[in-house]
């Protein structure tokens, strides 16, 4: 007679760690699912049954919306009455660092209508300082160049025209293209800024507009006819 070996009895694998870390997460999960419905259900059965809750709500939201708005239309308001009033002298814009002489020009064509009006000078800004679109739909791409000894300092030359009228029309898509400075201009970069349909705003010109009241448009020549009325108009 011949002797059998009993067949091997199969191990049952017990579930992994990991396995039991992500059964563990599940039932979390289902119980905190269950409570947040629960809660739910019972806010919305709550408020189903006090209806006129709801209602206040929605008036004190409304109320405040309201308030909230015509803060933010007074603010906006008196913004523009300080803008209106703005005004420089030329020692106070040849005191300031040449960022905020670039704040300076945005903040006059504000004061001149051009609400959208931001500086963008700094590394890499191909020639735009300022940019800004007058309520008669013109795109201005301004140039700064603040000289901190004023007249006395050194004159800006054709080779920052250059690059104004290199970049000015072709990258920002300006309609009037202007470089302003507290200083002098070259007579060569005047005749070159007449050749390109640059603008120039020198020291004297500057002082007129920074000091008045009238918007840059009036006090230069040749600047292109007005677009079609905007939002800004």
């Amino acid at each position: 007679m011949t002797w059998r070996r009993p067949p091997a009895r199969r191990r049952t694998r017990r579930p992994s760690r990991r396995q039991q870390q992500r059964d563990a997460q599940l039932i979390v999960f289902a119980v905190v699912a269950t409570a947040v419905i629960g809660l739910v259900v019972m806010v919305v059965n709550w408020l189903l049954a006090h209806w006129w809750v709801l209602v206040v709500v929605l008036v004190l939201a409304v109320l405040a919306g309201a308030g909230w708005l015509y803060n933010r239309h007074q603010r906006a308001q008196w913004e523009a009455v300080l803008a209106q009033g703005l005004r420089y002298g030329l020692p106070q814009l040849d005191a300031l660092h040449h960022t905020r002489f670039e704040d300076a020009v945005r903040d006059l064509m504000r004061r001149d209508g051009c609400r959208d009006a931001q500086r963008v000078g700094g590394r890499g800004d191909l020639g735009a300082d300022v940019k800004a679109t007058d309520p008669f739909g013109r795109r201005w791409v301004i140039q700064c160049k603040h000289r901190r000894n004023g007249a006395r300092g050194s004159a800006v030359g054709t080779p920052d025209l250059q690059v104004l009228n290199g970049t000015a029309r072709q990258v920002h898509g300006a309609d009037v293209a202007v470089i302003v400075t507290n200083g002098r201009v070259s007579g060569p970069a005047v005749d070159f800024a007449k050749q390109q349909r640059l603008h120039v705003v020198d020291r004297q010109t500057l002082a007129v507009w920074a000091s008045g009241s009238r918007p840059l448009w009036e006090l230069l020549r040749a600047v292109p006819p007005p677009r079609r009325p905007t939002s800004l108009s």
